[in-house]
């Protein structure tokens, strides 16, 4: 009885740790170009050894990054959401297709217009999935509010 209780405490703490790892952290920046636009970059920090994957994963692949933003009438997005860092692509044998993926840092950079010059924000939600050579972490959806003023 007690082999089959220090077993399950040991697998409970596995999934707590397993649960709680994040290897991204993510930064929200506005700066203002003009009186009324502004250019928001949000970064992801990704620990060695994992990867992002791009917005533009091909189908078939790892759940892509993709970012919702949040209607706000006061807001108009400019262009569309450029993707910058050293992108990497591969051949991934666990899904059987080349994928685009970033290690260590990427930005989003999205140019908004912001009505009547008020002060609002830019708010939404990221899904994104990282993986390491070996394993990949279930697909986490995170919210972001970014101050524009």
């Amino acid at each position: 009885m007690k082999k089959i209780i220090l077993a399950l405490s040991f697998m409970a703490i596995a999934m707590i740790s397993f649960s709680q790892e994040n290897p991204v952290s993510w930064t929200y920046e506005a700066k203002k170009k003009t009186a009324d636009t502004y250019e928001v970059t949000i970064t992801a920090s990704v620990g060695h050894p994992w990867h992002i994957y791009s917005q533009n994963t091909p189908d078939g692949g790892p759940i892509p990054t993709k970012f919702t933003f949040k209607a706000n009438p006061l807001l108009t997005k400019n262009g569309t959401l450029k993707e910058l860092g050293k992108l990497e692509k591969r051949h991934d044998a666990n899904f059987g297709v080349d994928v685009l993926s970033y290690s260590d840092k990427v930005q989003w950079v999205q140019t908004v217009k912001v009505k009547g010059g008020v002060k609002t924000n830019l708010s939404g939600t990221i899904e994104y999935m990282v993986c390491d050579d070996s394993h990949c972490l279930p697909p986490t959806k995170k919210s972001f509010d970014v101050k524009l003023q």
